[in-house]
């Protein structure tokens, strides 16, 4: 039991590292055609940043390692995504979509586009208004706003493997996984924790967004989400937009990664204004020096000296 533990625990170890890599990069894109090349007939999209995601893309990895079925597993952004046309390789027959439906007809337009089954999980209010009754007969939604879509993943491999007479499915104490999820969650929120005191004023589109608290996190862009979303409702309570700026360098460019808690702010206007994209809650932008230059307060070393202590920790 141990052992099948250590492999689970390795298996979740690998899907949350691919996390840190790109999305529709070079990298992804060439494990896409390969699995096209190899007549890969299984692909597993799961949602980044989301430990909804992590955890279903898990259920994946194990379901199809237990019956020896090939299947690629690829984290999908809203930050430059896959598209459908990436997708569309020759032998493909099933495509599930963990923690996220896509953009709107994104599955319709995936199945029709690969003659493929789609089967997609969501847990959200917000994705019901894509679910209608014209979606082609092969796309299948599972949502369900009263369990996570970790959950309802779990159950759906669990059943195909007992419906295939495989009933020792992953072997595997669900409580434990999702403690150790848990326990994942509490590491990298103390991890983003120690850059809060090291927050500095930006005049967002040099002012013209307004202005926001953030911070250099240059060899932690992992923690982007966490440290974002801490600076955003630190920001709001100082007065600013309730917008968290997390900034570091990546592959020789500096990238600036927007956070928003606030359903009514819209951080993509911004990012998208500087060549880059994203949701309402996050987005981000590559943005030259001599501009990010013009974009940080004058005061901002004095005004984080002088504001921290007021601050209610979040």
């Amino acid at each position: 039991m141990m052992r099948k533990w250590w492999r689970t625990k390795c298996a979740l170890g690998q899907i949350l590292r691919l996390r840190g890599r790109g999305f529709r990069s070079d990298a992804a894109l060439k494990a896409i055609s390969i699995a096209g090349e190899e007549r890969v007939k299984n692909l597993a999209l799961y949602n980044y940043p989301s430990l909804s995601g992590s955890l279903s893309a898990l259920f994946a990895h194990l379901f199809h390692s237990h019956l020896n079925l090939p299947c690629l597993l690829l984290p999908f952004s809203s930050v430059e995504p896959l598209r459908v046309e990436d997708l569309c390789i020759e032998g493909l027959e099933r495509v599930y979509l963990l923690d996220f439906l896509g953009p709107k007809r994104f599955a319709d337009a995936l199945s029709r586009g690969s003659s493929c089954e789609v089967i997609g999980f969501d847990h959200r209010k917000s994705v019901l208004g894509q679910i209608t009754s014209d979606h082609p007969d092969k796309v299948t939604f599972y949502v369900d706003l009263e369990k996570s879509s970790s959950t309802a993943a779990y159950e759906y491999f669990s059943s195909k493997l007992v419906d295939l007479n495989s009933p020792d499915l992953l072997e595997i104490n669900s409580v434990d996984l999702i403690a150790k999820g848990n326990s994942d969650i509490s590491s990298r929120q103390s991890a983003a924790n120690k850059f809060l005191d090291k927050v500095f004023r930006v005049r967002l589109g040099r002012g013209f967004y307004g202005e926001c608290l953030g911070v250099r996190a240059d060899g932690n862009s992992y923690l982007s989400d966490e440290i974002g979303k801490q600076l955003s409702a630190r920001s709001a309570a100082a007065g600013l937009r309730p917008i968290g700026a997390v900034i570091y360098m990546q592959r020789n460019n500096l990238k600036m990664c927007l956070r928003s808690t606030d359903s009514a702010t819209d951080t993509s206007e911004i990012a998208k204004a500087y060549g880059g994209g994203g949701s309402a809650s996050s987005s981000s932008f590559i943005i030259r020096m001599d501009e990010y230059n013009q974009w940080l307060s004058v005061n901002a070393s004095r005004w984080s000296k002088g504001m921290m202590h007021h601050f209610v920790k979040y």
